[in-house]
């Protein structure tokens, strides 16, 4: 290597910094909730050879790590198969088809070329939430959809922008397919503007090193990034370990989908089998080639935090077994429930395989649940339709050392659910309740945090829910002999009655009138060890802080209170204070 280490090191944080500022320019031009509050997008940049993935901003969804990679390379075959136009300065690339490297259709991406003294250098991508695609629900989440024509409009790679200029025709085709489509030009021009920024600022970084040095920096980064994982790796093993994690249904047909897995060491590589999962569903609940494959990645992001973002990081993880299993959906497979939960139960099966490997370092598992929740209608008030998108947290799972998170955020990425005041402000909602479900965590010497309970009501006009969740049948794992998480509830409150779907945490185009209610409880994480060996003076101040009742302190955990609860000691030891603990 030419490239000294500190010029090495500035480059790669650069490049990050560049991604960053795309991230930043995305979510703050924004007009959507989900993308200027939730921040559900990421940006990137790509190899110009192929769409390896260079750098992606450490705000961005890491779901998303390993689907934009895979975007960008289908768009370069497409294009030197002539199945896609040929690039030009200024060209940007609109596509969401899941099959070609993609995720669910919401999931919108932009590809522009970037170019240096008139060469193809590399690409600079991003993905955003949009609200509403079209499809037969409002939001796009159709829980009983069983073609992917029913979830939205289908976009191959087109030229959205032509050297620089809209393409009015191709923006009226998709705004006439979509819902509140007046809104959708302040996140197209958001998306556009993050790439010329990213453009700017990479302009500046190869101005700086030049052009040669950044493309070696580029080569040695992604050498050094699989060496880091292969040498993460090492640390596991040699063996095989399996485990099993489940879908609650399709959304069809009511039966649990089994993920089977068996993670295999063997020298310096990972092999993630998935043999014996479930064939393809009826339902959405299928999984696209490049969103199963990015959420063994970002599942092993998880694990070894500290592996560079990079192509090279992924080299030595090998997936196999998805073909004829719902974790290869074909077309026209539904797939809108892929990115958002079935790559999460993916990430738990990880999760639940290399716990027994590194029971240090792995947790036992999250929420696990996006909880993806959609509401469209018209709002009399302002005289126009809305499309509100809701996601939310839940409970990470406890640890060798810590008790789980509580309200986390997804899995499969940093996104955070909006605030509730933007939300009553752009649509005719009121949230009656939104705080911790306490006691939702699984217990364990480490129990798993708390996942988030709301209650939501419609306020005037006329509205349809429709949710694609999951964990409503059985709760997140727990690990090292800690309790299972408390599973997704989810009621719907018309005209003052209960109503429960059949498939628990799936059901779509529910009628809401004013006053009605959709109350939600999203899981908790999973509990690690064995709940009868947790320190009892933490089993104290939990149900000092209210987290459990007393009873559920002796049940769950073994420990008998009795008089006032005593002060929570870090060492170990319960100190007493008038009263008796027995444990």
């Amino acid at each position: 290597m030419s490239i000294d280490p500190i010029t090495l090191s500035v480059i790669q944080a650069g490049l990050a910094q560049v991604c960053d500022e795309m991230d930043l320019t995305f979510s703050r031009a924004a007009f959507s909730p989900v993308i200027a509050e939730a921040n559900d997008r990421s940006d990137g940049i790509y190899s110009a050879a192929d769409g390896s993935l260079i750098a992606q901003g450490a705000g961005g969804l890491p779901v998303f790590v390993g689907t934009m990679q895979y975007s960008t390379r289908t768009l370069i075959q497409m294009i030197a198969e002539g199945r896609a136009a040929a690039p030009k300065p200024g060209d940007i690339y609109i596509v969401n088809d899941p099959y070609l490297g993609g995720t669910h259709l919401m999931d919108v991406r932009f590809a522009r070329p970037f170019y240096r003294k008139g060469k193809l250098f590399c690409w600079l991508s991003n993905t955003g939430h949009w609200p509403d695609t079209g499809g037969a629900v409002p939001g796009g989440f159709s829980a009983s959809a069983t073609a992917v024509e029913q979830e939205g409009l289908r976009l191959p790679p087109v030229r959205l922008f032509k050297e620089g200029v809209l393409d009015a025709e191709i923006y009226a085709i998709i705004c006439s397919n979509i819902r509140v489509a007046d809104q959708r030009i302040g996140d197209v021009k958001a998306q556009a503007a993050a790439l010329m920024v990213g453009e700017t600022r990479l302009n500046a970084l190869m101005d700086r090193y030049g052009d040669d040095t950044v493309a070696e920096a580029i080569a040695e980064l992604r050498a050094r990034a699989r060496a880091q994982m292969e040498a993460f790796i090492e640390e596991i093993p040699e063996g095989t370990y399996e485990a099993t994690a489940w879908v609650d249904s399709d959304g069809v047909v009511n039966e649990p989908l089994a993920i089977r897995l068996a993670v295999t060491r063997t020298g310096q590589g990972l092999t993630f089998d998935f043999t014996g999962s479930s064939a393809p569903c009826a339902g959405p609940m299928n999984s696209v080639r490049a969103t199963t494959l990015s959420s063994v990645y970002l599942a092993m992001r998880h694990i070894f935090p500290k592996v560079p973002i990079s192509a090279g990081a992924f080299e030595p993880l090998e997936v196999t077994g998805i073909e004829g299993t719902f974790l290869d959906a074909q077309y026209p497979r539904p797939v809108s429930g892929c990115a958002a939960e079935v790559s999460q139960r993916i990430a738990e099966a990880v999760f639940a395989a290399l716990v027994q490997a590194l029971p240090d370092r792995v947790t036992a598992a999250p929420a696990g649940t996006s909880g993806n929740f959609a509401l469209g209608g018209h709002d009399p008030a302002r005289g126009r339709d809305f499309v509100m998108y809701q996601l939310s947290g839940g409970g990470y799972g406890g640890a060798a050392t810590h008790d789980g998170l509580s309200n986390g955020c997804s899995t499969i990425g940093i996104s955070k659910a909006p605030p509730v005041e933007i939300m009553e402000q752009a649509f005719p909602v009121l949230y009656r309740r939104y705080a911790l479900r306490e006691g939702s965590g699984g217990a364990g010497r480490h129990r798993g945090g708390f996942g988030l309970e709301y209650e939501l009501e419609l306020r005037r006009g006329a509205a349809r829910a429709s949710f694609v969740m999951d964990h409503g049948r059985t709760g997140p794992l727990g690990a090292m002999g800690g309790a299972d998480g408390a599973v997704n509830e989810v009621t719907v409150w018309q005209g003052g009655t209960p109503y429960v779907p059949e498939h628990l945490s799936k059901e779509q185009d529910i009628p809401l009138a004013p006053g009605d209610r959709v109350h939600v409880r999203t899981p908790g994480g999973g509990g690690y060890g064995d709940p009868m060996t947790r320190d009892p003076a933490l089993v104290a101040e939990d149900v000092r802080l209210g987290r459990y009742t007393v009873e559920q302190a002796a049940e769950l955990f073994g420990v008998a209170l009795t008089g006032t609860p005593p002060v929570p000691d870090p060492a170990g030891t319960a100190k007493l204070r008038g009263g008796k603990l027995r444990g």
